[in-house]
């Protein structure tokens, strides 16, 4: 167990969002934040109701964080500089002095949005202050909308002083444009402008935030009302990590309550920060919030695990009322982040179930590789419900092109490994399967296409998802069964995070050896050489001390554990 590094939730600074009014912060702003490179939040472009003697609550995320560490290759950030700067270099910033000195360069501010906002609504009081604008309650006047209350957030266009700035506005307008209609996220209505100001129309949520809920709870929720709201979080971000956008800045205060009532619908808000992802892509920008920034993202490689960590650290917080990661300075969080390890020994954690610490534990560890995706998460033991319905995960994606792209020997022994797993593993791909759709007990590349079909929203086709397929060539005019599904869907690293691995391992290494001990029949000899590429065999021919020569070179011993013969790495040794 590493450093005792959990704060009182109650600490936490609040941030206002589209439900809640400014508030003052509830602790002292850290040293590392207070200097210039934070973005400030007082600057609106309409005068605050606020009592002068009221500071706004400041913005809490932040676009670039400050290092707290040499990064493990120093090479890895100043590459990453060049490449954004070639990308840039034709696209010149504000107040760029042009090579042949001919002053400055304007950036183009015009978005292309209706210019009719005045004309459509009627804007009120002020309710919030975030990093990227200032959100106001506001008032239909025609149209669908007339009469009906709305959240209008305002970005003021002369606090767009770079190309990333404007970008990040366009993007975060198309992001809520492609993903809205889910029931846990934000409604967009539309987005507007006129020469000073974008206007980004939204649902109103009058519930108030997260957070403010866990603090009049007495600073958390009790184990069965954390589920309810634990499933609402993973089945939006389940959703947005499908369509192939990472969020970025997932926190208590970014997921708005409808209503005053306890039972009222969650809401995800402020896309702000998020990103599309492409297949097989790593982001390399440092973003995020402090408390809930995951380790790889720190160390600028990094996709869709990144907000499972975070929803790691929400989850840790409703159950126990303190973050898992806590330090005075930002470079101290970061520095927890990194090193430390997250309490659950203290109270309440001894009264917690052992498959909510385990669902926890999960999130927040620190190889990404090792923690579950959103769709797994909703089919752990402690949320598993037969009348939940689980998304469809593009991970399974991921794990089937590498799968046919393994060698024979590999996935030999990922059959073996997906003979031994439990039923806890095997909830999951039963899920996944199913809503691929088999025909006869089988699917084909077929089925893959028509399961991202039936869920394609415009993000998707922004984010390329439907590219992986073409990794997938190999499954053409070929049938996969549950049990080679099963192989194909599976990550030993993910494994290798369970209680139970070293028995899954042995009885694993168990199946494997009784396979390379039978008669090889002609039939599969035919099958191996016609379906070399897909490697459909199950078998791997040799003898019991052949066998146990394999297993020593790869474990280094000749009995113990299993576990180390099925190293994700297995396909580069043999």
């Amino acid at each position: 167990m590493g450093h005792h590094c959990s704060k009182s939730v109650s600490d936490v600074s609040h941030h206002a969002a589209i439900s809640g009014g400014s508030r003052p912060s509830s602790s002292p702003i850290p040293e590392d934040t207070r200097h210039s490179n934070s973005v400030s939040a007082t600057a609106s472009p309409f005068s605050s109701p606020l009592p002068s003697r009221i500071a706004p609550s400041p913005a809490r995320t932040r676009r670039k964080f400050r290092w707290p560490l040499p990064p493990p290759s120093p090479a890895k950030p100043i590459m990453a500089i060049l490449r954004q700067k070639s990308r840039k270099a034709s696209i010149p910033e504000e107040n760029q002095i042009g090579e042949e000195g001919l002053g400055e360069v304007q950036l183009d501010k015009s978005f292309g949005y209706s210019t009719n906002f005045g004309a459509k609504f009627e804007l009120g009081r002020e309710v919030g202050r975030g990093h990227f604008g200032h959100t106001f309650w506001a008032k239909g006047k025609k149209g669908d909308l007339k009469g009906k209350p709305v959240a209008v957030k305002i970005i003021s266009k002369t606090k767009m002083t770079s190309t990333v700035g404007i970008e990040d506005v366009r993007r975060e307008e198309k992001i809520l444009k492609a993903l809205s209609g889910h029931k846990n996220l934000v409604h967009f209505h539309g987005a507007f402008e006129d020469a000073n100001n974008i206007y980004i129309v939204m649902e109103l949520c009058e519930g108030g935030e997260l957070l403010e809920r866990i603090v009049s709870r007495g600073g958390r929720y009790q184990e069965q009302e954390s589920k309810t709201i634990i499933v609402q979080i993973l089945c939006v971000v389940a959703f947005c990590h499908l369509q192939g956008i990472v969020h970025r800045d997932l926190k208590p205060e970014n997921f708005l309550f409808m209503k005053k009532d306890e039972n009222t619908g969650l809401k995800l808000i402020d896309f702000g920060l998020s990103d599309f992802v492409k297949p097989d892509e790593r982001l390399n920008d440092v973003v995020g919030s402090a408390y809930y920034v995951a380790p790889e993202v720190l160390y600028r490689s990094y996709s869709f695990e990144a907000d499972m960590w975070s929803i790691g650290v929400i989850a840790y917080i409703l159950l126990c009322g303190s973050r898992p990661f806590w330090a005075r300075t930002e470079s101290g969080i970061f520095r927890s982040v990194l090193r430390a390890d997250p309490n659950f020994d203290d109270s309440p954690w001894p009264t917690i179930s052992p498959e909510a610490k385990d669902f926890v534990k999960r999130l927040l560890n620190k190889d990404h590789r090792k923690r579950m995706t959103a769709a797994q998460a909703l089919t752990h033991p402690w949320l598993r419900d037969e009348d939940l319905a689980v998304p469809l995960d593009n991970f399974i994606y991921k794990s089937v092109k590498a799968y046919l792209r393994a060698t024979p020997f590999k996935r030999a022994a990922l059959k073996a490994l997906a003979k031994a797993l439990t039923e806890d593993e095997l909830f999951y791909l039963r899920t996944q399967f199913k809503l691929l759709e088999p025909q006869n007990g089988f699917v084909t590349i077929d089925n893959y296409k028509a399961a991202l079909v039936r869920n394609v929203t415009d993000a998707m086709r922004e984010s390329n998802v439907a590219d992986i397929l073409k990794m997938m060539e190999p499954l053409a005019n070929k049938r996969m069964g549950f049990e080679e599904f099963c192989a194909a869907a599976i990550s030993v690293y993910q494994l290798e995070a369970v209680a139970g691995w070293e028995s899954i391992a042995t009885r694993a290494f168990e199946y494997f050896e009784q396979e390379g001990n039978r008669v090889i029949s002609v039939h599969e000899l035919v099958q191996v050489r016609n379906n070399s590429t897909l490697g459909i065999t199950t078998f791997y021919t040799t003898n019991n001390s052949e066998l146990k020569c394999k297993f020593k070179m790869c474990s280094g011993n000749e009995s113990g554990s299993y576990s180390s013969f099925f190293s994700p790495e297995l396909d580069k040794k043999f």
